[in-house]
């Protein structure tokens, strides 16, 4: 059985992003804060899952709600450290490399 870890060479997916961008800072700080994005939407999700007067209990209202918290994650994104962290860790890497 072959795990995801040794399925993939080191440095696979930092390779990728490299590849495809000749700015490869920009593209790193652009990924990491599309990481811290989604971590920020997950929390959103579980953090406001009760009953919100915003949106009431229409038809529509989860989809209206999870676009909420998806535009409110990716406006807030880059701004609580995590991506911050990743990016001078993927950094340290790739100069390892």
């Amino acid at each position: 059985m072959q795990t995801y870890e040794s399925a993939l060479p080191r440095n696979a997916i930092l390779g990728e992003v490299t590849r495809r961008s000749p700015n490869t800072k920009a593209a790193l700080k652009e990924q990491t804060d599309n990481f811290e994005a989604l971590l920020l939407k997950q929390t959103l999700d579980i953090a406001m899952s009760g009953d919100d007067p915003l949106f009431g209990k229409s038809a529509g209202s989860e989809i209206y709600r999870s676009l909420y918290h998806e535009t409110l994650a990716s406006a807030l994104s880059g701004s609580f450290g995590y991506s911050e962290l990743l990016f001078n860790f993927l950094q340290n890497k790739v100069q390892e490399k």
